[in-house]
């Protein structure tokens, strides 16, 4: 791979991934949704999928408004394919930019290589089409096939894999790299901050501060930001531990604690930290789904499944949930609850109107679980007034992905999905 102040990167061709969902991220999904949504033959998508899985998809060129790779036939024929993504336009740039840096926790997720779903919303909101739709995936094929084909059908579902791991290609795509991004982010961070006041007096001891209580004394500035979570010492003993010292568990928790403590810089240093509300503490169970959800060793999550009263098989639910969506969607996953009528009879109608012209889905409501009859779909209303797909596997529903507001779109994708 290039490096990050290239306007192109390229990635090393992928393994072949049998029976391997393509996108596990909610971006993934949108862009394997728009290859649906524009290609106008689903079979050859389904083709270009089975190409994928096989390992026919070469390296992969990626620069602003386009992404090439070489994909091969079972016979061998190579062919050059590519699909070309409308670039934003310095205006949109700018909206999204300035949106990005009033908000510190957008920065603190793009730092950790993740794009809430919000964001997108609230880009939508300022005139900006973050992530691709209908039409926007324009393929170009040495086939000389004149809509997307099985080559650039693959090509894009070995994108969706590429964009789980590095949402900035979706970004590079639109027209920058990550490294001018982030340049360009601290830069307008900097210039949204207020001005700095005259050098503050030489700092005391806080004892002799408390003693003398003449008045408040200006705080130190602020620490400076910080590139990466520091990697705290391994706990090596020439001996054992003392009796009931989990090493592994402490050095896990040290390491976390790093991680937390450099979002939550980030977060404090940007512009408008003032204004964003304290989110709520999480409870013991909570936080023990969000250890697990951080990668802890088996041994570890084990402890963390025994310490929240659940077994291995719901903890592991119970992490598949917070990566959809945090403490929301755990709940969602986790109690039963009954909407108000109001709610219920505006989900109706929402539902109603998207199937106008065919038969809609006979759903089977049971307080905020809406199953649909004869398939292994569900949606559930959390108390966000948002709809929490659902799918029924290995005998318990598990969640599908992440809300949505409408509970018409959740549906829609979750049953395209299941026809995939």
């Amino acid at each position: 791979m290039t490096g990050q102040d290239s306007v192109e990167r390229t990635f090393a061709a992928l393994p072949p991934a049998p029976g391997q969902g393509f996108a596990r991220s909610w971006w993934g999904r949108a862009w394997l949704k728009a290859l649906e949504d524009t290609a106008l033959d689903g079979q050859q998508v389904k083709a270009g999928r089975r190409h994928a899985r096989a390992g026919a998809v070469g390296a992969v060129s990626v620069r602003p408004g386009r992404i090439t790779a070489l994909v091969r036939d079972r016979d061998g024929t190579a062919y050059r394919s590519d699909v070309m993504v409308q670039q934003l336009s310095a205006a949109e740039w700018d909206r999204l930019l300035d949106l990005v840096a009033d908000r510190a926790g957008y920065i603190a997720a793009l730092l950790d290589h993740d794009i809430p779903s919000h964001l997108a919303e609230d880009a939508l909101a300022a005139g900006v089409e973050l992530l691709p739709g209908i039409g926007d995936l324009e393929p170009e094929c040495g086939c000389e096939a004149w809509d997307h084909c099985p080559h650039t059908a693959a090509l894009c579902h070995q994108m969706a894999r590429l964009l789980d791991e590095d949402p900035f290609v979706l970004l590079l795509m639109r027209g920058r790299g990550e490294r001018e991004l982030l340049d360009d982010l601290q830069a307008r961070s900097a210039s949204h901050a207020p001005e700095p006041s005259a050098e503050a007096p030489p700092g005391i001891p806080a004892l002799e501060a408390f003693a003398a209580r003449t008045g408040p004394h200006a705080l130190p500035g602020p620490p400076p930001p910080v590139d990466a979570p520091g990697r705290p010492l391994a706990l090596v003993a020439d001996t054992a531990p003392p009796p009931g010292l989990d090493v592994e568990a402490l050095e896990f928790l040290a390491a976390d604690a790093a991680a937390r403590a450099r979002r939550l810089l980030a977060e404090a240093l940007a512009p408008g930290h003032e204004r964003t509300p304290v989110p709520a503490g999480l409870t013991v169970s909570q936080d023990a789904v969000r250890l697990a959800a951080a990668g802890a060793p088996a041994r570890v999550a084990a402890r963390l499944a025994t310490g929240s009263g659940r077994d291995g098989a719901a903890l592991t639910r119970a992490v598949r949930a917070w990566e959809c969506g945090g403490p929301a969607a755990l709940a969602v996953l986790e109690e039963e609850w009954a909407p108000e009528p109001e709610a219920l009879a505006r989900a109706g109608a929402q539902l109603a109107a998207a199937w106008e012209e065919g038969p809609a889905p006979r759903l089977r409501a049971t307080r905020n679980r809406w199953t649909v009859v004869g398939t292994a779909a569900q949606l559930r209303y959390g108390p966000d007034d948002r709809w929490w797909p659902y799918r029924r596997e290995g005998g318990h529903w598990l969640p599908a992905g992440p809300c949505a507001h409408d509970p018409a779109t959740a549906l829609a994708e979750l049953l395209t999905e299941g026809n995939g």
